[in-house]
């Protein structure tokens, strides 16, 4: 089970951190995904850290102000974002993988387990 908490309301240019803890898995021997949807949109693609080498890949709409970050003892994933702005806004999921590939990062459905998602705000 997956669990993601973390978001709420902000101003444009505030910093949140969303986080994804797991019970039943170890979230270190999985590739684990950040998605977000906005309302009326489709699930779309964040950040993913990947199990095997540790690699992490952003959007590009988020990179240089979303990192992901890892906590093994708690068994727990962090997505730091910093500089929100309201395009930002939508109800951010955690999801986890066994057997993601590097082509499939973006493909909601190639991620099996999912969180029940945290709602991010940004107002301008």
């Amino acid at each position: 089970q997956l669990q993601a908490s973390g978001g709420g309301l902000v101003q444009a240019g505030d910093s949140l951190r969303l986080s994804c803890a797991a019970s039943g898995r170890t979230l270190s021997r999985n590739s684990v995904g950040w998605f977000r949807q906005a309302p009326g949109k489709e699930r779309e693609f964040v950040a993913t850290k990947f199990r095997s080498s540790n690699n992490i890949v952003y959007a590009d709409s988020v990179k240089g102000r979303f990192t992901i970050s890892t906590d093994n003892a708690k068994n727990t994933v962090h997505l730091q974002m910093t500089n929100l702005k309201p395009d930002d806004t939508a109800v951010y999921y955690c999801a986890t993988s066994s057997t993601l590939i590097f082509s499939e990062i973006s493909n909601p459905r190639s991620y099996h387990y999912w969180g029940q998602g945290t709602q991010v705000t940004v107002s301008s």
